[in-house]
């Protein structure tokens, strides 16, 4: 059976009860009062520019990981036309080992919008902030919640999972059937939030799914939210969320360069502006042995006979986990300029983009 066919939406009754019963939000941000976290460094000052760069950083990244990559961006980028006026390479020199690259591309393509269209600020309208590059529905609505106080719903995957077993929702909510009554009911509870607690109680929501109500072992007897949790009610907390259905990620093997000349530096290649580490600059890579070889002659004044073989890198992806088998030898230079090739000193890398696979090998050896 299709997994939608699975799914229980939230029933007239649930955001009925939800749209009229203010308990969630009551309790929600009075536990927030004195436990939430007030101390994140994008909270002082909470400017439009600091929130959207917290939340864009915040995908798929956790808060303690996502702390020191915001601070030493913010010393390069300080403001939104100081982002939007980089280029590409100081960008991705910022971001890089944060991973999920793509989110960096839409922030600079977002910032030079906002110069372009908006004066060189984020527009406080819900329309024109979902418009620009990465902002999708959620991000858009912790945006307008926490820089302006304005009653927007958020539903990003510590929300799901709060109002999943709070009200009792089946199936993966990744799925548009499931999400779709999860949007009904977050927008109701908004509609109870006090005037000016906005911020708090978006912050409230995530900081409750981060902390008590975990993938695992959730912390239900100090949850705010227990006596009313369907989930803890039936015993139900660790069957939901329904969890995503599982499936095994493909192998892919590749080899890479690791190429240096008289002078110690090593050859960088930039990666295209999509796929896989787009727009990084990496080891030269190719999907086998003579692809490698191939455009080793192409380009490249030196043999690859004596080459080291060192232990085959390994990376996993979202979708696919690789195999980088890579060669290291000394070569005399290249045989022509290409833009996309760069010979860089050891001391120059902290300022390129680097995926954080191939800084980890380069620093170590």
């Amino acid at each position: 059976m299709p997994e939608a066919a699975t799914a229980v939406a939230a029933t007239p009754a649930q955001a009925s009860a939800a749209g009229g019963d203010d308990r969630f939000v009551a309790r929600l941000l009075h536990w927030f009062d004195q436990h939430g976290r007030h101390d994140l460094p994008w909270q002082h000052p909470r400017t439009p520019y600091r929130v959207w760069l917290s939340e864009i950083m915040l995908q798929q990244t956790q808060v303690a990981t996502v702390i020191p990559y915001f601070l030493k961006f913010l010393q390069h980028f300080p403001t939104l036309p100081d982002l939007a006026a980089a280029d590409n390479d100081a960008v991705m020199a910022q971001w890089a080992g944060l991973g999920y690259y793509a989110r960096a591309r839409n922030l600079h393509a977002a910032a030079k919008r906002c110069v372009d269209a908006h004066g060189g600020e984020l527009p406080r309208d819900f329309d024109a902030l979902h418009a620009l590059p990465g902002i999708g529905r959620s991000t858009a609505g912790a945006i307008l919640s926490q820089a302006w106080d304005d009653p927007f719903a958020i539903l990003d995957g510590n929300v799901k999972r709060v109002l999943t077993r709070y009200h009792g929702i089946e199936g993966f909510p990744g799925l548009p059937a499931v999400e779709r009554p999860l949007w009904t009911l977050a927008e109701a509870h908004v509609a109870h939030v006090p005037a000016g607690r906005m911020a708090d109680y978006t912050q409230a929501q995530m900081d409750l799914g981060a902390t008590l109500c975990t993938r695992s072992r959730p912390a239900c007897v100090i949850c705010p939210l227990q006596d009313h949790c369907v989930a803890r009610r039936d015993g139900r907390t660790a069957e939901l969320p329904t969890a995503k259905p599982g499936k095994v990620l493909p192998e892919r093997e590749a080899m890479a360069l690791w190429l240096r000349d008289g002078h110690g530096r090593v050859l960088l290649q930039k990666r295209p502006e999509t796929g896989i580490w787009a727009s990084l600059w990496t080891l030269p890579q190719a999907d086998s042995g003579m692809a490698l070889q191939a455009w080793f002659d192409a380009n490249v004044d030196g043999a690859l006979e004596d080459a080291e073989e060192l232990p085959v890198l390994q990376h996993t992806f979202s979708h696919y986990r690789l195999h980088l088998q890579v060669l290291r030898t000394r070569v005399e230079g290249l045989k022509h300029a290409h833009a996309m090739l760069r010979w860089v000193a050891a001391e120059d890398l902290p300022a390129l983009g680097l995926p954080a696979p191939i800084r980890k090998l380069l620093q170590a050896r």
